[in-house]
């Protein structure tokens, strides 16, 4: 999803639905490098939420290590300077479960 595409979500949300919250976070350093940025609104299913995670991307992923038994190894990845990675994702709030739960399309695309 390009950035011109995401603005446009949100500028549709803003003007369709009522926003209830929008904010960035860095990930976590488990996860690596990048932001997530998220939507929670009022949507046609109740409580809904966007999240747009974008990350360097990985060119190259190196493994450093020997083979001797018990020895430890680490992974180094390699992140490009200018290339980004988007990811998009779309839950929907189960008040019965009081979480968040991911929508997903078996095929299509998902339009708001």
């Amino acid at each position: 999803m390009t950035d011109e595409r995401w603005k446009e979500i949100i500028g549709h949300i803003k003007d369709h639905f009522d926003l209830i919250d929008q904010h960035t976070e860095d990930l976590p350093k488990e996860a690596g490098q990048g932001t997530v940025e998220i939507v929670e609104f009022k949507g046609p299913l109740g409580r809904m939420k966007l999240e747009r995670t974008t990350q360097p991307l990985i060119i190259d992923k190196r493994t450093f290590g020997s083979r001797r038994i018990g020895s430890e190894t680490a992974v180094q990845y390699i992140y490009s300077d200018t290339e980004k990675v988007h990811k998009f994702k779309a839950y929907r709030f189960a008040e019965g479960d009081d979480n968040w739960v991911e929508m997903t399309l078996e095929r299509g695309e998902m339009i708001f």
